[in-house]
């Protein structure tokens, strides 16, 4: 029992070949990820599917060449998967962690002016992305305002679980 309760509190080992993330252990620690770091697993809840739905088609009408994945976790995993891949040294993966965690800042920053500037939390809090952006008044606020409410989500996601792996492969705590 206590060893069942130990794979629910810890992530997976990450297991490590010439300074590289093996690909396996890879997949099982963005797995567990996705189902006990909370942050992480709202990539999974409803309301951020209905935010990565919504960003999909609005990049299809806009004519931003888009892929389609199967839902808002596939594309978390596939581009925390690459963003890996491509940034496989320690200064290039410090880099793009520091560029997530910017972009972070300021579409939560983004978000916060504008939930604030149109009252959109007023009524009710909980509300979906969605559901709020309705109050606003043009196409160009609601779209500023549901696209950063999903990069929110997604970059949140992905700074958690860069940061893990930067610490594992390079044996010290991810700092800016």
């Amino acid at each position: 029992m206590a060893e069942a309760k130990t794979k629910e509190t810890e992530p997976p080992k990450l297991k490590v070949l010439n300074g590289e993330a093996e690909v396996a252990s890879l997949a099982d620690l963005l797995e567990w990820f996705l189902n006990f770091d909370e942050r992480t697993a709202r990539m999974r809840m409803a309301y951020t599917e209905e935010l990565f739905q919504w960003k999909q088609s609005d990049d299809e009408a806009k004519g931003v060449g888009t892929y389609p994945f199967e839902n808002a976790e596939a594309r978390f995993a596939v581009g925390a998967i690459q963003a890996l891949k491509e940034n496989n040294t320690e200064p290039l993966l410090k880099l793009w962690i520091t560029d997530v965690l910017e972009a972070l800042g300021a579409a939560r920053e983004m978000k916060t002016e504008m939930s604030n500037a149109y009252r959109l939390d007023d009524a009710d809090p909980e509300a979906f992305s969605l559901k709020k952006a309705e109050k606003l008044t043009t196409n160009n606020e609601k779209r500023l305002y549901l696209s950063n409410c999903w990069f929110e989500v997604l970059y949140t996601a992905e700074a958690r679980f860069l940061g893990y792996v930067y610490q594992e492969v390079y044996g010290k705590p991810f700092a800016v």
